[in-house]
Parts: C-alpha cells; sequence; structure tokens
C-alpha cells in the first residue's frame, strides 16, 4: 500500500484525539472501518503507531516521527490547494465574476453594469456581515473581489494580504421617521439624537467605536446600539422605537428620510478588494471604474446630497484612487 495524504489525516486525527474511537467520530468513519485502516498504514510503514490501551492511543517514537513530517506535508498541501483555486480560472477570468459585499448600497448596481457591458459573463454575489469572512473567501479563490466599508481612516485587516482601493468616501447619515421632529432640517446635530434608541446593521469594523467616540465628543453617552438586519432596522426606525445610523446612498424608503448629521462627525469609506496574485487582479482597474460609475448611479435619488458634494469635493467618488 502506498501512503496518501489521506492516512496521515488519519494519524493526526488519532493523536489529537487521543482515541481510536473518539478520530472514527471525527472523521465520520465507523471505529472497525479506522482501526482496519490504521493496521493498514501500520504495516506499510513498518512498525507500531500508537500503543493502545483502555486510557487511549499514545503515539510510538514512530509515530511521533510520522505525526512530524504530517503537520509540515498537511498544511502545506492545503496552502497548495488554495493556490491552485486562485489560479484555476486564470483561462476564464474575463468571463466570470464573483463578488463579496458587506452591506453594500451599490453592489447591485455594480452587478447590473458589468451584466450589460458582459451579458454572457457568470456574475455570482456572496453577503456576509464580516469583512474578514470575505477576505478569506478571496484569498482562498472563492471569490474575485469584496466590496465593504471602513469607518474613517481605519483599514481592512491586512492578514489576508488584499490590495484595497477606495470608491468613495461619504458623511454617515441617520434615518428617522418621517414623523421626527429633526426630520424637516437639512443636517441634525447629533448631541440632539442623545435621548434616541440606536439600531444598526451589524459588521465586525471599529464603527461602534467611533460612534461612541463622536458621541462623546458631543457631550453625552448613546444608549445601547441594537444590532439586527437591514430590514428590522427600517422596521424599528419607521415605528418610531429607534433611530439608525446609514450610507449616504441609502436608498429612498417611503415613510423614512436620511439625514446628514451636522458637522460630519463620521465618514464611511466604501472600498474594492481583490487579491494581488488572482486572476482577477489582472482586471482590478476596469472594475474599480465600474464600481464607482455604479457608486455615481445611486447619487441619482438624492439631488439633495449631490448639490452638497458640489461644496464639498473632499467627499463622493475618488477621482484618483489610491492603495489603502
Amino acid at each position: 500500500m502506498n501512503l496518501e495524504l489521506r492516512h496521515l489525516r488519519v494519524v493526526c486525527a488519532i493523536a489529537e484525539t487521543g482515541s481510536v474511537t473518539k478520530a472514527a467520530s471525527t472523521l465520520g468513519l465507523a471505529q472497525p472501518a479506522l482501526t482496519a485502516q490504521l493496521q493498514r498504514i501500520e504495516r506499510a510503514l513498518g512498525g507500531a503507531l500508537f500503543d493502545r490501551d483502555r486510557r487511549g492511543a499514545r503515539p510510538t517514537a514512530l509515530g511521533e516521527l510520522v505525526l512530524a513530517r504530517a503537520r509540515v506535508l498537511l498544511p502545506a498541501m492545503k496552502g497548495l490547494q488554495d493556490e491552485a483555486a486562485r489560479l484555476a480560472s486564470a483561462g476564464d477570468a474575463l468571463s466570470r465574476y464573483r463578488f463579496g459585499g458587506v452591506n453594500s448600497p451599490i453592489l447591485g448596481r455594480l452587478v447590473h453594469r458589468i451584466a450589460a457591458e458582459q451579458p454572457a459573463a457568470p456574475i455570482s454575489t456572496y453577503a456576509s456581515w464580516s469583512v474578514d469572512e470575505l477576505s478569506q473567501l478571496v484569498f482562498n479563490g472563492r471569490l474575485d473581489y469584496v466590496l465593504t466599508g471602513v469607518c474613517g481612516d481605519a483599514a481592512p485587516s491586512a492578514e489576508f494580504g488584499l490590495s484595497w482601493r477606495e470608491v468613495a468616501v461619504d458623511p454617515v447619515f441617520v434615518l428617522l421617521p418621517e414623523s421626527h421632529e429633526l426630520a424637516d432640517r437639512d443636517e441634525v446635530p447629533l448631541e440632539e439624537l442623545r435621548h434616541e434608541q440606536w439600531v444598526a446593521a451589524p459588521g465586525d469594523g471599529c464603527f461602534g467605536d467611533c460612534f461612541a467616540a463622536a458621541c462623546a465628543r458631543s457631550g453625552f453617552t448613546p444608549r445601547k446600539v441594537y444590532e439586527t438586519d437591514i430590514r428590522v432596522c427600517m422596521d424599528l426606525v419607521e415605528a418610531g422605537v429607534a433611530v439608525a445610523l446609514c450610507q449616504a446612498t441609502f436608498r429612498p424608503v417611503p415613510g423614512l428620510v436620511t439625514r446628514r448629521l451636522a458637522g460630519n462627525p463620521l465618514r464611511w469609506r466604501l472600498l474594492l478588494g481583490w487579491h494581488p496574485e488572482s486572476p482577477a487582479a489582472r482586471f482590478a482597474d476596469g472594475v474599480l471604474a465600474t464600481a464607482m460609475a455604479a457608486y455615481t448611479d445611486s447619487l441619482a435619488p438624492h439631488p439633495a446630497y449631490l448639490e452638497w458634494l458640489l461644496d464639498h469635493p473632499e467627499f463622493g467618488a475618488r477621482r484618483r484612487s489610491t492603495p489603502v
């Protein structure tokens, strides 16, 4: 019998659980089948890998040697598989787009534009509240691009080695019911919302801390911020139970209004990310330009904000997007 990687995984599972029975459960195998497989592995290697008794299974000297090699080979093979997944689509990178998004109001418009430009190209999207999860999927070759936002001057984690570019920068708005006493203002001072209950979409960035800091600068501590999905956020705001922080390009909804916070105490940077060694990297400039155009499309329902942007060029789409 030739030794294979699956055999090394069996040896590692037995060592990690300390029991053939527990390892069989972990691997989804019947205990007699795993015992028989271990015996075949031991015959192939020429000796016992474990001392086994009622207390469990403990590696022999030969077993320790095999484990030491397995713990090097298995991660190396996993790395090879991840690299292969990133490169596997090199021949058809122009004809397939896989996007991940974190609560992005322009993802739909981006997909619409790419579909119009390349009607034969398959396009898929994957939504998550976690930019780290999406970055991991891009790193593993499961996604091509990720569209997400970060607070202020923050940057996504560098753990996954992605390249990031700014699509746009906006001040953060507040979402109010039309019946709210401040709904007729063009902008709302944050301190005038000191008694409100807050609700927001979840995320794994620093926005919650930045919001608390902005409230502290305005002289108050916000009431607890409840995290829930966007639909529930909108329902709670419409019911007058809470107010919500939202992006400037939040799609208009009957019964709700968005208002800019006075003095722009919070900023939201929309970013596009990809892996620099993936096939998608060769087409990133074009996708970035399309994302900026999609952002511009999203401004059409917000004429007042469009007019405000003319006097505030530090906000809006990035004309020259630099690395983040």
